[in-house]
């Protein structure tokens, strides 16, 4: 190759690498978009940087600085303490359906999971180029983002009829920007985020793959916290009633990454229903511990012989807008109740809350009470100055119950 050509070839090089270099800057990470839509900087060469001079998300992230200060100060790192004295051995993968969009509260209860599965009705939807917003659209989208976060923020739980409006409105939908501002808010670091749908198998399928019909519709976030340690965030729009449960392998997916640790919380009472038995047996059968408020499985659906229970705080029975669900039962368990410094579920106020910890027993037969509320045996060494978990607590019933029909 003559000097002048070799000349020009290296030129084209580096513009070529130039223009790819371009590109590269020009991108959005899902990083730096959930740091966005959390009122959190960007990366210092994130597009989305000139976006954080507008006075609109400059007052964004004020508010949200707040709530979530209080929030962490109220409930969140409450949450983190019980589970630390309470958790001493949790399994890699915990499950929470009926949850909605809330990796929140299932970080707090299980910080320590690699793989968290959330299962409710709500959309996906998708988070769109936030840099190619139409001009003066940004202080919209983030007010909706603020509007769907506004009942969690507050008491704890989101609003079922409310939350399918606030996700349909504006163009951020769905519940992908809520697990976005959950994630950055919670320390973490996207990686990646693909979606996904499951066959009526449970397989996984990606991209242009085919999953067939009754396909269950979700996305898989790889992430990261502040140790550096890989995890993987499921969510994933499934009927969790009798026939979509059946009809789907959305079960049969989480059966693959089982047993792992429940959380069910201001779950409508939905649990308490025939029409959601599938549900409930699943959960019964595939969790090694269940943390729940009354809202959960109802406790004559435990099997005495297979699970010890920890309850905490007070029951009080069901708020109005459940009428009928009160369990005499429950009542008799929490007067032995150990005192909660943090409110959860629909009686969300401190000291009116009610928590329960139900653990599984290996080999199926109740074990003696013991002082911990470790599910995996050898149990975790007491640390000082800490409350002890309460005594294990029996169904009072004269009668044992099975779950199973």
């Amino acid at each position: 190759m003559s000097r002048p050509m070799r000349i020009a070839a290296v030129a084209v090089a580096l513009l070529l690498a130039a223009g790819t270099a371009a590109r590269a800057a020009d991108t959005v990470t899902a990083d730096d978009t959930a740091r966005f839509l959390a009122g959190m900087q960007p990366s210092a060469d994130s597009p989305l940087m000139p976006l954080t001079r507008d006075p609109a998300w400059q007052r964004h992230a004020r508010f949200f600085d707040n709530a979530f200060a209080q929030l962490d100060q109220r409930q969140l790192a409450k949450i983190r303490a019980w589970s630390d004295v309470n958790l001493a051995a949790p399994r890699p993968t915990m499950f929470y359906l009926f949850s909605g969009p809330d990796f929140l509260y299932a970080n707090a209860f299980y910080s320590r999971a690699n793989t968290y599965v959330l299962g409710a009705l709500e959309p996906v939807g998708a988070v769109p180029d936030l840099s190619r917003l139409p001009r003066g659209a940004a202080g919209s989208a983030l007010y909706n983002v603020e509007r769907s976060l506004g009942s969690i923020l507050s008491f704890s739980f989101f609003i079922t009829k409310q939350m399918k409006v606030d996700l349909h409105a504006g163009q951020i939908g769905g519940t992908l920007p809520i697990l976005y501002v959950f994630l950055a808010r919670s320390g973490k670091t996207i990686r990646n985020v693909e979606l996904v749908a499951l066959d009526d198998k449970g397989g996984v399928h990606t991209g242009s793959d085919n999953p067939g019909p009754n396909a269950v519709r979700g996305v898989r976030i790889a992430f990261a916290g502040s140790d550096g340690q890989a995890r993987t965030l499921y969510y994933f729009s499934t009927d969790l009633s009798n026939s979509g449960a059946r009809a789907t392998g959305f079960l049969k997916f989480c059966e693959t990454l089982g047993p792992g640790n429940s959380l069910i919380k201001s779950a409508s009472y939905l649990l308490h229903s025939g029409n959601f038995s599938v549900a409930r047996n699943w959960l019964l059968a595939n969790s090694a511990t269940i943390i729940q408020d009354d809202s959960g499985i109802p406790l004559v659906d435990y099997n005495a012989r297979q699970w010890r229970f920890f309850p905490f705080g007070r029951y009080l029975g069901p708020i109005g807008e459940f009428p009928g669900r009160y369990q005499q039962s429950y009542a008799q368990l929490f007067t032995r109740a150990q005192p909660i410094d943090f409110g959860i579920g629909y009686r969300w106020r401190t000291h009116e809350s009610n928590l329960l910890l139900a653990v599984k027993v290996p080999g199926g037969e109740a074990a003696p009470a013991e002082t911990t509320s470790s599910a995996e045996p050898p149990p975790k060494p007491a640390r000082p100055r800490r409350p002890r978990p309460p005594e294990p607590i029996p169904p009072s019933s004269g009668r044992r119950v099975f779950w199973f029909r």
